[in-house]
């Protein structure tokens, strides 16, 4: 069966990022690997239900403008398995200077979820 095997994400701040998604999502991060041809470094984060991200940097990326209603990624959605930890992580990242985009709330579909600002204006769902 196929399935998707991660995602891959290019940040700025490499270690800023994976110590966000370490601390407020739990992530298990492996060691950093390093193309010194390049110039890539990247992490693979893994999550508890077997879902991973790559966060990925090298010194030759653009760093465009990105507009919130842009086409192609738009967000990461983590399921924290009740409405009260939606309220609680959310609460936790907006005390720690996080932008709360939306919510906590429940959405037209039925959802409860938030919406903050990660690291780097990167769109994390937090849903129950």
């Amino acid at each position: 069966m196929m399935r998707i095997d991660h995602i891959a994400l290019y940040v700025n701040e490499l270690e800023e990022v994976k110590a966000f998604f370490v601390r407020y999502f739990g992530a298990v991060s492996n060691e950093m690997y390093h193309n010194p041809r390049t110039g890539l470094r990247t992490y693979i984060l893994s999550f508890g239900d077997g879902a991973r991200l790559e966060i990925m940097s090298r010194p030759d990326m653009k760093d465009e403008p990105k507009d919130m209603f842009r086409t192609g990624y738009i967000h990461l959605s983590f399921a924290v398995g009740s409405q009260s930890e939606v309220d609680r992580l959310t609460g936790l990242l907006y005390d720690n200077g996080y932008r709360v985009v939306s919510g906590p709330r429940i959405t037209g579909d039925g959802y409860y979820e938030s919406c903050i600002e990660g690291p780097e204006g990167n769109l994390i769902e937090i849903t129950e």
